[in-house]
This record gives C-alpha cells, sequence and structure tokens, in this order.
C-alpha cells in the first residue's frame, strides 16, 4: 500500500506518471497566504515587474542612469467635509443640582437627573431638532456622551425628539467626563476646598484624592484630536453617503468640561478660561462652519449671549474672525498668536 500524497510534495506514484518537472510545476507550494495554491506562471503574470530583476551589473547601471518615463501625477482625494455644526450640551438638573449632600452618599458618576432634569433633556432635544431640520430633509446626527449616569440620561431624554435614521451612531466616551472632584464627599470639607479655589486659581486647583481643570485639560487634549481624526476620516458618513454636509455632532458633558473643551479648541488663555460660565442645566452652545469652513460660535449665537457666558471683547474678535476663515489659517491678531502678546497695555496674567 502507497503512503498517502503530501499537499507540500509529490508522492513516488505522481513522479511515475507524470515527469518531474511538470509535477514540480503543478504541485509547488508558496509558504505566503496570499499566494497559496497559485501556480508560479500564473502568479508571475499578476505580480507587476521588477525593474532590473533579471539584469547584470552594467544592465543595471545602464537602467539606473536613463532618465525616469513621466509618470501622472494622482490626485488625493478630497478630504470629507467637516460636519456643519459641534454642539456642546450640559447635562440637565441632577440630585446634586438640588442637594449637595447626594454626593456623600452616592458616588458622583451614579448621580441621577431630577423630574426636571429629564425636562430639561426633553427640551433641548427638541430645540436641537428643530435647529438641523432647517438644514433641509438629509440631517443627521451623531453623539459623543460622558459615562456618567446624569449625562446618560439626558441624552435619552434628548432622543426622543430624533427619528432613528437621524442617529448616525452614540460614542460613549469616558474623557467627556466630569472633574474628578475626590470620592464620596464631604459637605463641609468640599465647602471649604471650593474657597481656597477661588483664591488659588480655579484652573490650576487639584481638589484632594481628585483633578484640576488643568488635568481635564489634558485628557480633553486627546478627545479633540480622536474627534478631529474622525472627522479627517469620514467616520460621520452614513454607510452609502459621500457627504457630511448636514451632519452635526453633539457632546453631551458637563459645565468644566465643555469649558475646557471651548479652551483647548479655541486656544484661549487660562485667565479667559477662568472668565467663562457653566452653561445652564439642558443649555446648549453650538459651533458652527462659516463661510471658509472654520467653527465659530458667533455663527449661531449673538455677541450678547457669548458676553454673558464670559467671552471678551477680544474673545469676541476672535470669533468674528473664525466666521470667514479657512481650515489652517492663523490669526495673528488674537493675543495668544500674535504680536500683541508684547503689546505693553495687553493684559497677560
Amino acid at each position: 500500500m502507497l503512503a498517502a500524497p503530501s499537499k507540500c510534495r509529490p508522492s513516488a506514484a505522481a513522479l511515475v506518471v507524470a515527469p518531474p518537472a511538470a509535477a514540480r510545476r503543478r504541485l509547488r507550494c508558496r509558504c505566503c497566504e496570499d499566494t497559496l495554491g497559485v501556480p508560479r506562471r500564473r502568479l508571475q503574470q499578476q505580480l507587476p515587474a521588477v525593474p532590473g530583476l533579471h539584469l547584470n551589473h552594467a544592465q543595471q547601471q545602464q537602467q539606473a542612469a536613463a532618465p525616469a518615463p513621466h509618470l501622472a501625477p494622482v490626485a488625493a482625494p478630497p478630504p470629507p467635509p467637516r460636519p456643519r455644526r459641534i454642539v456642546l450640551v450640559q447635562h440637565g438638573e441632577s440630585e446634586g443640582n438640588v442637594d449637595e449632600a447626594a454626593y456623600t452618599r452616592v458616588p458622583d458618576p451614579r448621580i441621577g437627573l431630577t423630574a426636571q432634569g429629564w425636562s430639561d433633556a426633553d427640551d433641548c432635544g427638541r430645540r436641537l431638532r428643530d435647529l438641523f431640520a432647517q438644514d433641509g430633509d438629509d440631517w443627521k446626527v451623531y453623539f459623543y456622551v460622558s459615562p456618567y449616569r446624569r449625562s446618560l440620561e439626558t441624552l435619552r431624554g434628548m432622543g426622543h425628539a430624533f427619528e432613528p435614521h437621524r442617529i448616525v451612531g452614540v460614542r460613549e466616551e469616558p474623557r467627556l467626563r466630569e472633574q474628578d472632584f475626590g470620592n464620596f464627599q464631604d459637605r463641609e470639607q468640599m465647602r471649604l476646598e471650593k474657597e481656597i479655589r477661588l483664591r488659588y486659581g480655579r484652573f490650576f486647583y487639584r481638589f484632594p484624592n481628585g483633578e484640576s481643570a488643568a488635568d481635564v485639560y489634558d485628557r480633553i487634549t486627546g478627545f479633540r484630536e480622536t474627534l478631529l481624526a474622525d472627522i479627517d476620516i469620514g467616520r460621520f458618513q452614513p454607510p452609502g453617503t459621500t457627504t457630511t454636509g448636514d451632519m452635526n455632532i453633539v457632546l453631551v458633558s458637563h459645565g468644566l468640561t465643555l469649558r475646557v473643551f471651548l479652551m483647548r479648541w479655541y486656544k484661549w488663555t487660562v485667565r479667559q478660561f477662568e472668565g467663562l460660565e457653566n452653561l445652564a442645566n439642558g443649555g446648549a452652545l453650538v459651533m458652527q462652519t462659516g463661510d471658509g469652513g472654520r467653527y465659530s460660535l458667533l455663527v449661531h449665537h449673538t455677541a450678547d449671549e457669548l458676553r454673558a457666558f464670559g467671552l471678551t471683547e477680544e474673545m469676541l474678535q476672535d470669533q468674528m474672525w473664525q466666521k470667514t476663515a479657512k481650515p489652517g489659517e492663523l490669526n495673528h491678531r488674537f493675543m495668544t498668536n500674535g504680536q500683541s502678546f508684547f503689546h505693553p497695555f495687553t493684559t497677560i496674567y
């Protein structure tokens, strides 16, 4: 009895029937998964020729000296259009907003909404739907949400305003979580710590066992890079479409986290950050593309609304510039970028 033939070598019986060269050509195996089972002659026909592969040394030198053939430039595909809006939403009224003692018995991430908070979320969802619908009938929305319960419940309440086919996706994003104030909080100790923060500075003061706003800035920087990468690769394009022009991104998060996001996006200074106010529960701030494609707060909001939020005249002038500027351009007149930093009348701290 003959032994079973090997997959990679012809059997003795096969060598008797077929000429050795033909058997080797027909039964030779490859180690690369992409060419497994492909005969060598067919493989060579499929692969492009490698210049100089079978030339001697003199021929290779002659070929290297010859001018390279003209290659027509291949145009890179245009980048996906930017989403029309990035909307920052403050969660609805929470149990901690009405009773600070809740933080002494319930972990901060598990603090939920009050009845008023659910109403805040529903109202916010309806307002945003009306805003997005102004773009026509082809608009979509993509949500990023903090993993804290009050933010998740806010998004659940907002979602009632949107038909399922409008929602492209929802991503829970831990980097959008609230500033960490420690674990279970002692009410009196927390009151004292917040008084110390006012004297030390709202941006740099770190709560014991918690975070400073500067710590939040670091993780928001990472999230911003993720968001920009998602925009650049076209993650927000619904399957089967080629445009994101009517796409809206919504971040459902917390007061300080959203202020730090704006600070990082627009390169505001620490001094400018410390003049900002929190959004109201269920409130929203809209960054919308202007004529040049950059996001500006003045496309949707009035100057008075932004002044109430804490923007200075200098910051408003920069937002006016953002309305017409193109991505990649730099506002050299803005304090953090240009020569005005060295002007003796410029307040730097």
